[in-house]
């Protein structure tokens, strides 16, 4: 069964997330984002993002959001 493009997304968050060495409170905080709402991201059941909440995650890992949209 093919994942959905939410499971995906919040799969590639925390493998850059990981790879800098950061935690999800560290990232929520350069991201300008709830804790707890980068923890469902991050989860198995993750709430639709907006576009927005994209940018400012790809921002805070200096990378572009087409880059965190790449699985």
């Amino acid at each position: 069964m093919k994942k959905s493009i939410k499971l995906l997304l919040g799969k590639k968050i925390k493998e850059i997330r990981q790879k800098n060495k950061l935690t999800q409170e560290r990232l929520s905080e350069m991201a300008d984002i709830d804790y707890k709402y980068l923890q469902k991201i991050e989860g198995k059941n993750s709430p639709n993002i907006k576009i927005e909440t994209i940018e400012k995650i790809a921002k805070a890992l200096k990378i572009t959001p087409s880059k965190l949209l790449d699985f």
